[in-house]
């Protein structure tokens, strides 16, 4: 028997890079999965293909989690077409490093709005759908949470929100049988990161000298851990912040 076999996974922002590479993984384990998307459709139907390929049940829905009512109609398609949710993945998220003196107000707001709001939004919709056995929610937080490296003072912001929104909704849930964790992640080479600049660049060979597993991680290294959460093995788990870092701290 598969981990996730009967379950209904959403995976918010999850066309490329670590969200891709969770979908994928909790459909091999027997999940059928909502792939979300704000805009990168292609890479979201892409995903959905490899999905059903690879012989699992997957749909992309385009949403901006941000949005209350994208994000009522992410769960209404979910319903419609697998069923109530039991997992969420809030792995939607974006970033941009700057220096104090360039921080504006667009900026910000579009950090948190997403990386905030936005996770906050899904998971309102997940807690509406769980039924009484309860579900998973697995936020996606970061490391730099740790690391506070210079020039990501909104990016470092929004996922200590994440952090504490995680403790808080661990206990404010329990009592619903929904468990609540984090996956923090330290440099994963993605699409993202690859647009950004990162690979190649001075803060990535630093993060190779400084890991102690001597590697920045890949995608394929965050998701099995999502699986790990969703399923019943670690039924005992809340509140819990795991740092998939490389050792990096």
């Amino acid at each position: 028997m598969k981990k996730l076999t009967n379950k209904v996974a959403v995976v918010t922002g999850a066309s490329k890079g670590i969200g891709a590479a969770i979908a994928k993984q909790l459909a091999a384990e027997g999940a059928s999965v909502v792939v979300n998307y704000a805009s990168a459709r292609e890479g979201a139907e892409q995903t959905v293909a490899q999905i059903v390929t690879d012989g699992g049940q997957a749909i992309a829905v385009q949403g901006d989690v941000s949005n209350p009512a994208d994000v009522d109609r992410l769960f209404r398609e979910t319903e419609k077409a697998f069923g109530k949710a039991d997992i969420l993945v809030n792995n939607a998220g974006v970033y941009k490093f700057g220096n104090i003196e360039d921080i504006n107000e667009d900026d910000f707001h579009r950090q948190f709005n997403i990386n905030v709001l936005g996770l906050l939004l899904a998971t309102q919709g997940a807690v509406k759908q769980f039924g009484h056995k309860g579900g998973s929610i697995i936020n996606i937080g970061s490391a730099v949470t740790a690391i506070t490296p210079p020039g990501s003072a909104i990016y470092t912001a929004t996922k200590a929100a994440v952090d504490s929104i995680t403790q808080v909704l661990s206990k404010e849930l329990g009592v619903k049988k929904i468990r609540v964790n984090s996956i923090n992640p330290g440099m994963v080479e993605t699409e993202g990161t690859h647009a950004a600049g990162f690979i190649g660049s001075d803060f990535h060979k630093n993060a190779e000298e400084t890991a102690p597993l001597g590697r920045i991680g890949q995608p394929t290294d965050i998701a099995p851990i999502a699986v790990f959460l969703a399923s019943d093995e670690s039924g005992w788990l809340t509140g819990e912040t795991l740092v998939a870092s490389g050792g990096i701290r």
